[in-house]
């Protein structure tokens, strides 16, 4: 396992189960791929991203293989 940890400003409940879905995007600019990119990634490597976020404490990505 992997984690990778920040601590910005989190990442709103509203917005949190949306982030892997290909083009979704909460910005001005920027094309969404990203997150579901790196999804699709570990899925086809039988592994797993998780994301825990907290407004205002950061958020944790863990990668599971």
């Amino acid at each position: 396992m992997i984690k990778v940890y920040d601590n910005g400003s989190g990442i709103p409940s509203d917005i949190l189960e949306n982030i892997f879905v290909p083009f979704f995007t909460s910005k001005a600019t920027g094309s969404g791929i990203g997150l579901s990119l790196c999804k699709q990634i570990m899925l086809l490597h039988k592994g797993r991203i998780i994301v825990k976020s907290i407004e205002g404490e950061g958020s944790v990505f863990s990668l599971v293989f």
